[in-house]
């Protein structure tokens, strides 16, 4: 079977674990296979060659990019320096949207097929942005069932996938049944994110509402997520300032932590979704620098910040932004739920309908057989 080469460029975590996940299928169906580009430990622990280390250029906010300007120039250059060297039989973008799709139109220059795995958010802001997505980029795989009907109408190829996070860990868990926690003693979850930023930003104000929840509910417990990407010293150091009488932290992945909680306090990203098929109720807070916010604000056409809430297209969880985002907002909204049975089975029932929304498992390897109808490679096996 003759060798091919695919470029696969993945900017953050999550598009990283995806991209590995693409990469297992793809060698399933095609195991002649050189695989290299930009990523992290995910991919590069399924054999790809990482050439540029995504985790130095994962950045939430408009400035907070600016700041990474130097290295993401850098890997740009280097990048298209590949292309130019390599002329790989495909180049698979996955996400990271600004830089990839600059990164595709050097790819078309060259004859060099495109592949884009999990889409901009045109359809949230910056619409106009499928007009360089129509010229560069070849297939459009997409894991959210309304963007597929997007870019049909700006005839773009396009195949909804189904959502990755259902190939996952997190896809294998069942589905909560509508139970009420336990009232004397819930399980709280904390989950700051994956960034620094963001756990030195959101965190100690989730550790208030925590210290105002336990005053409300004696015997509640929380567990903080720590990220493989947070250094271990950061979320003790900020523990260590309040007085949470039970409380852990935990390095265990979202698949298993969710089915624990009764419910949890967020950071606005993909970790929504993982909750939503654990069917684990959530607080989603937002912050990012004020310039970032009021750019996007200004940008923005959706009416909810959570992926969960536009899949359900309607409010069926709280989202506290920017400066809602307080301990006593973060606590008033955590006691509501808890405290209210028929309200805690509703968003039960709803994040069920999210769940099923997502689509069938099989997503990696779906995409799979589209990039190798992209290579011109047989992928019956």
């Amino acid at each position: 079977m003759k060798l091919k080469s695919i470029v696969m460029v993945a900017g953050e975590a999550s598009g990283d674990l995806h991209g590995a996940h693409l990469i297992k299928a793809l060698r399933e169906q095609h195991n002649s296979l050189y695989v290299c580009g930009m990523g992290g430990r995910s991919m590069r622990a399924v054999g790809a060659n990482i050439l540029i280390d995504a985790d130095r250029l994962a950045v939430v906010g408009i400035t907070e990019v600016l700041a990474k300007a130097s290295e993401v120039f850098k890997a740009m250059s280097r990048l298209k320096k590949l292309l130019f060297g390599l002329r790989p039989d495909l180049l698979v973008l996955v996400d990271y949207p600004e830089f990839n799709l600059h990164l595709a139109s050097t790819a078309k220059k060259l004859g060099i097929p495109v592949l884009y795995y999990i889409s901009p958010q045109l359809w949230a802001w910056r619409s106009g942005r499928v007009k360089k997505i129509k010229k560069r980029v070849d297939h459009m795989a997409v894991i959210l069932p309304f963007e597929e009907d997007f870019y049909r109408q700006h005839n773009v190829p396009v195949s909804f996938v189904g959502h990755p996070l259902m190939d996952s860990g997190t896809g294998g868990v069942p589905l909560r049944l509508p139970s009420l926690p336990d009232a004397q003693a819930p399980l709280i979850g904390l989950l700051p994110g994956s960034r620094p930023g963001e756990v030195g930003s959101l965190l100690p104000t989730m550790l208030e509402a925590a210290q105002l929840l336990q005053d409300r509910m004696d015997k509640v417990r929380f567990v903080i997520s720590s990220a493989p990407s947070i250094d271990e010293t950061l979320i003790p150091s900020l523990l260590n300032k309040c007085s949470l009488r039970h409380v852990e932290i935990s390095s265990e992945p979202v698949s298993e932590l969710f089915p624990r909680c009764d419910l949890a306090i967020v950071a606005s990203g993909t970790v929504t979704l993982e909750a939503a098929i654990c069917g684990t109720p959530i607080i989603i807070t937002y912050v990012v620098s004020p310039l970032s916010y009021r750019l996007g604000r200004a940008l923005i056409r959706v009416e909810h910040i959570g992926l969960v809430n536009l899949i359900a297209e309607k409010c069926i969880v709280p989202e506290l932004v920017q400066q809602q985002v307080t301990a006593e907002a973060i606590s008033d909204s955590a006691h509501a739920i808890l405290s209210n049975p028929d309200k805690y089975q509703e968003v039960c029932r709803e994040l069920a309908v999210v769940r099923e929304r997502l689509g069938e498992r099989g997503a990696s390897r779906k995409v799979a057989a589209i990039a190798c109808t992209l290579m011109g490679c047989d992928h019956s096996r």
